[in-house]
């Protein structure tokens, strides 16, 4: 985290407490993003795009996330030897101040590269890479100390009694929560093995098609009870619906409705929305306002194109929260957005004019203004 940065746990710190708030693992991707293409190109067709941006992608996404909303966030991945990784790499450890110390470099393995392509709300996506010449928890060993890790359901870091040499496993034995992700299963079998996990984690948090598919039920809400009976806090996201969530340690239930917004690039919003939970879980928000939190820096990030671009950081909040409750003329929906976001007065006084911010056109630009040469 840079000097003078905007800390949101400051008050729970502590000279014996985790010096890592996030630990993650995964792989990085340069990600090459075109946006505003006029239509998707076709076999044997140029089509030229009104925009680019450069920026790593990934497991940088959520990495980014919880960076530029104050977590300390420490990343172990592969890199390769190339001028892709050197990029990555310093954008990541340099710019957007992500521990890489868990981090390795491997010569005459390249980087994986996506190409993205922006257009009417969606994206698709080209990607070639090579899976990394080390298993994550070979390249990890024990992790460092840390508040909490996020994890890919189902993936090869296992939790459980069985896997004793997983760094998520070994993670959570010393103490870390364990915030659970899943991806959309390709062979649509949706296997309940999956689920057993559950009981290894402290939250999850899968869209709505997603926890329907699994739990095999037919509505959001019906999908967010089944799981809530096998996990502490589950989520249930809904895209432009919002957000519902139970947390059985707190006895809270909650339904958010999303910011109204126009999407352009919805590359990354999964990612911020669950950097965003992560951290009011760690700092203790009620879960109205986790969600709702939630709900607002998604909506912020799917309002810009690329991923890792996107991501907001608490300049851009504390000027979307100024433009909200500041607007003169108030209608209905306005005046509800300042009754579900006011508790954001209380956190947004004390950021600092020079608080992080997204980055722009590319990432090689620093994404905390209070940096910029």
């Amino acid at each position: 985290m840079s000097e003078g940065a905007y800390d949101p746990l400051r008050t729970l710190r502590d000279p014996v407490g985790p010096e890592i708030d996030v630990f993650l693992s995964g792989t990085v991707f340069l990600d090459i993003v075109f946006t505003g293409l006029p239509k998707m190109p076709s076999a044997g067709t140029e089509v030229w795009a009104e925009g680019m941006g450069s920026c790593p992608g990934g497991i940088a996404n959520l990495a980014i996330a919880t960076s530029r909303l104050g977590l300390r966030t420490s990343l172990a991945a592969a890199f390769g030897d190339d001028d892709y990784a050197d990029f990555c790499w310093r954008t990541l450890a340099e710019q957007e101040s992500v521990d890489l110390s868990r981090s390795r470099r491997f010569e005459h393995w390249h980087s994986p590269v996506t190409v993205s392509m922006a257009c009417a709300g969606d994206r698709s996506m080209l990607t070639h890479g090579h899976d990394s010449p080390l298993p994550a928890s070979d390249m990890i060993g024990k992790p460092p100390r840390t508040r909490a890790v996020v994890v890919d359901l189902p993936g090869p870091n296992a939790l459980g009694e069985a896997e004793e040499t997983s760094w998520a496993n070994l993670a959570r034995k010393d103490g870390a929560l364990v915030f659970a992700d899943v991806g959309w299963d390709p062979t649509e079998t949706w296997s309940g093995e999956m689920l057993e996990q559950l009981r290894y984690c402290d939250a999850f948090l899968p869209n709505a098609g997603e926890a329907m598919a699994y739990t095999r039920t037919q509505t959001p809400q019906d999908a967010l009870y089944a799981i809530a009976d096998l996990v502490p806090l589950a989520v249930v996201t809904n895209g432009a619906e919002g957000a519902m969530a139970i947390d059985s340690t707190t006895g809270e239930e909650a339904h958010v409705p999303a910011p109204r917004v126009t999407a352009l690039d919805p590359t990354g919003a999964g990612d911020v929305f669950c950097a965003s939970m992560v951290l009011g879980t760690l700092a203790g928000w009620p879960l109205q306002h986790r969600l709702a939190f939630a709900s607002a820096c998604a909506s912020l990030a799917v309002q810009q194109f690329g991923g890792s671009l996107a991501a907001p950081g608490w300049g851009d909040i504390a000027d979307w929260w100024h433009g909200v409750r500041d607007q003169a003329n108030r209608d209905a929906y306005h005046a509800s957005l300042v009754r579900r976001y006011g508790f954001l007065d209380e956190l947004v006084p004390t950021v600092p004019v020079g608080a992080v911010r997204r980055a722009a056109a590319t990432i090689a630009r620093y994404a905390d203004v209070a940096q910029v040469p």
